[in-house]
């Protein structure tokens, strides 16, 4: 896989993330925990995407 597609995988997955944990919010009933979780790899994704966006 190029780096450019592993890049694009890793947008997708970052932009998924982004809208399940919106729609996490707006429940009424939405735990906290698992936001937080959702939080954490949305994180870790921005990061690998920064860190291959800078060359490594």
């Amino acid at each position: 896989m190029s780096v450019s597609s592993h890049l694009s995988e890793l947008r997708k997955k970052h932009q998924a993330l982004s809208e399940i944990i919106e729609e996490e919010q707006r429940r009424p009933a939405s735990d906290d925990l698992s936001i937080k979780q959702l939080k954490l790899k949305k994180l870790y994704l921005k990061e690998e995407i920064e860190r291959l966006t800078a060359g490594g």
